[in-house]
């Protein structure tokens, strides 16, 4: 998931609190502990009876243990998380992104099923993609929208998903990577309607259970969680991005950390440590998109070259 920060339209402005200086590598290790950043979002983090778990929680603490220093999770929000990393003020303009001021930083690192998208690029460098992911649209099982016969094109599957939205209620997100106008969904005659009660992404398929909708945007992530708590109240109709991928967030002056995390996560994923964790928490994510885990990570570049 997934988010994009409000840098969506002119003067639209948001105010990111946070602590000291941010910290690469060598002052991680003569510190001794590794800050997360970290969102409950979906089966990245997540509460459980014992504390917080979940893909990136465990993820974390094994890169801590890699690097010898103990894990800490920093628990954030969607609207502070970025400012936490980076520790900048920001605000948008018509040029682009403007720093406005500076604020504290809080963590080192951010992974919780952070999408990669263009703006995040702008402030943050990421780690070669860590998980498959995507934008579906999702309805009521009762909805007359049906879903969409699969062509072999992208580009063909998304054009028929928009063509069924013309006079249909769609709930999203705004300033995240559910927001409609990162798709174009103003230009298909949906209604777009906006999930506001709360800034957890994994509240919005439940509301359109309750009628707020008539269908939503989701993640794959939190698509095929809510499969498994709703089995026959929902349905895929078909996907309205392109593929995209999730990685690790990291400050543009730490390059050596996001290298020691690149170097470390090759490691786990040749042999096989990384793809247990997906399974464990991920266990259908092979059912769809079994193809990214299959590739040899030398045919991902880094996100940021």
């Amino acid at each position: 998931m997934k988010v994009l920060i409000p840098f969506l339209g002119v003067g639209l402005f948001f105010l990111i609190t946070t602590t000291a200086s941010g910290r690469d590598l060598q002052e991680i290790r003569h510190d001794g502990v590794l800050r997360h950043l970290g969102i409950p979002y979906a089966h990245f983090v997540k509460p459980s009876p014992a504390g917080m778990t979940g893909l990136d929680v465990e993820l974390m603490q094994l890169f801590a243990t890699h690097l010898g220093v103990r894990y800490e999770l920093v628990e954030t929000s969607w609207r502070e998380v970025f400012g936490d990393l980076t520790g900048d003020t920001l605000q948008s303009h018509t040029g682009g992104i403007k720093i406005i001021g500076k604020t504290p930083v809080k963590g080192d690192i951010i992974a919780n099923g952070l999408t990669i998208l263009p703006e995040r690029q702008k402030i943050v460098n990421y780690s070669l993609p860590t998980f498959p992911t995507g934008v579906w649209l999702v309805a009521r099982a009762d909805s007359s929208i049906k879903p969409i016969t699969p062509t072999g094109s992208i580009d063909k599957d998304i054009a028929q998903v928009k063509k069924l939205l013309t006079g249909r209620s769609v709930l999203s997100m705004k300033n995240t990577c559910l927001d409609p106008d990162l798709y174009g969904l103003a230009q298909t005659g949906a209604e777009i309607r906006y999930h506001t009660a709360s800034q957890f992404l994994g509240d919005v398929a439940p509301a359109i259970l309750d009628g707020v909708a008539e269908a939503t945007l989701l993640d794959i992530p939190d698509a095929l969680i809510a499969l498994q708590k709703w089995p026959g109240e929902i349905k895929i109709i078909g996907p309205v991005s392109q593929p995209q991928y999730m990685g690790v967030a990291f400050a543009k002056d730490a390059p050596e950390l996001r290298h020691a995390f690149d170097t470390f996560f090759r490691t786990i994923w040749a042999d096989g440590t990384y793809k247990k964790l997906v399974e464990k928490y991920y266990p259908t994510i092979f059912l769809y998109l079994d193809g990214f885990f299959a590739k040899n990570l030398g045919e991902f570049k880094n996100a940021d070259n």
